[in-house]
């Protein structure tokens, strides 16, 4: 199974957003998404935990986490948004770069385009690398 890290500066926004929809759709058997930050904020932000809610998706309890050795050492794909110069290098792991607008502090409207955007990128990593969750017969 392929451990995804989705990375954003504080952790509380665009990379909570990306791995809660990777994980809603990739085949867990295949890959597993999981978020963390450089400089981790002290919580989810609330206009983010909002629009996910919206979606299906309860982000209320999460807690921003700072990116481990350890954890880096399990990643075999990493996806940076916004983080610049502070962005995480991960020796022999591929990795790529969204530039999202940091949802915090904007208007709903705008974190649910931020939020839409993140779920269609989230959705094209799945498809590129083959870890669709198999339709179930029915």
């Amino acid at each position: 199974m392929k451990k995804i890290l989705f990375d954003c500066v504080h952790n509380a926004g665009r990379s909570q957003m990306s791995a809660a929809f990777f994980n809603a759709r990739a085949d867990p058997a295949k890959a597993r998404g999981i978020s963390a930050g450089s400089e981790p904020g002290a919580r989810v932000h609330p206009e983010v935990v909002a629009v996910m809610q919206e979606v299906g998706i309860d982000l209320s309890d999460v807690k921003p986490q700072v990116i481990t050795p350890e954890m880096a050492a399990e990643v075999s794909y990493l996806v940076t948004m916004g983080c610049g110069p502070v962005c995480p290098s991960i020796p022999r792991v591929l990795r790529e770069d969204w530039p999202l607008e940091d949802p915090k502090g904007k208007s709903l409207a705008r974190v649910r385009e931020i939020r839409d955007e993140i779920l269609r990128r989230v959705e094209l990593l799945i498809a590129r690398f083959g870890w669709t969750r198999e339709a179930t017969p029915g």
